[in-house]
């Protein structure tokens, strides 16, 4: 039940971060989402009433037991160190704007 509401999650948006309050790693994640301007759903394992259980359903699905576990467009993309990694690579903002998770670039306001 746990697996099939994990996914439920993950499907229903185009970011997800599961992650924990008290996590400096959740933390940083969030952060750098927040400050790439990324809209994101964030499930906190240790405030949800189901945490334990989605957490081990996250480990038996993606292999990792650890938070932030970043889904975006369904696909697990890892946790902090993976998430900074592809920003540093220059591949998390392309990924977010083609999930429509932030706008485009390209886009100019007008005046």
């Amino acid at each position: 039940m746990a697996l099939d509401k994990a996914k439920e999650i993950v499907a229903s948006s185009h970011v997800v971060v599961f992650s924990k309050t008290h996590c400096p790693y959740s933390a940083r994640a969030k952060q750098l989402l927040t400050q790439l301007g990324a809209s994101y759903k964030v499930v906190e394992l240790d405030v949800e009433s189901d945490g334990p259980e989605l957490q081990a359903a996250l480990a038996e699905w993606t292999g990792q037991r650890t938070v932030p576990n970043v889904f975006i467009k369904g696909e697990r993309i890892g946790g902090c160190d993976a998430t900074m990694a592809m920003h540093d690579a220059g591949n998390l903002v392309p990924l977010l704007t083609e999930a429509g998770a932030i706008a485009s670039a390209t886009s100019t306001p007008s005046l």
